[in-house]
């Protein structure tokens, strides 16, 4: 096996190990509260009826999509609370507002892709209020934790 070395010789500044910038422990408590909230919700959902994931791992098991609930959407939150914590109070109003309504469009998306199925009952607008509150509740769970631990 061969290794590349940085040659003493060379002008250019070897490259730095890069890590995932959003990747940070102050983001875990309400990451975890995200994915259980999410579990949560999508299991009273699903068992009232309305919605459902045909395309799901572990169908026999869970009635819902565990890789979104405590995957994607816990990685999704830390995303929003690094970018969150770079911009000004209205600047986090704006994400959380632009994410709000791009969920609506990604759940059209994967309504066709067969990934989701919505009662007739269904309004995406539902789906625009509950992200809005729960990013704005998940923010404010973060700076909860934060004050507490600034305060220890």
């Amino acid at each position: 096996m061969n290794t590349v070395k940085h040659s003493n010789d060379s002008r250019l500044q070897p490259w730095r190990k890069r890590r995932l910038t959003f990747w940070d422990r102050r983001y875990l408590p309400a990451a975890l509260l995200a994915g259980l909230v999410g579990t949560y919700s999508d299991l009273l959902f699903v068992g009232m009826g309305l919605y459902e994931f045909p395309l799901r791992p572990f169908p026999q098991i869970f009635p819902i999509n565990i890789v979104f609930t405590l995957g994607v959407l816990p990685l999704c939150v830390m995303i929003f609370l690094y970018y969150g914590s770079q911009v000004t109070k209205w600047g986090k109003l704006g994400i959380i507002l632009f994410i709000s309504l791009l969920v609506p469009i990604l759940e059209k998306l994967a309504e066709q892709l067969g990934y989701f199925v919505h009662s007739e009952n269904w309004q995406h607008i539902y789906s625009f209020f509950g992200y809005l509150f729960f990013l704005i509740w998940i923010d404010h769970f973060n700076h909860w934790v934060k004050s507490r631990k600034s305060r220890a």
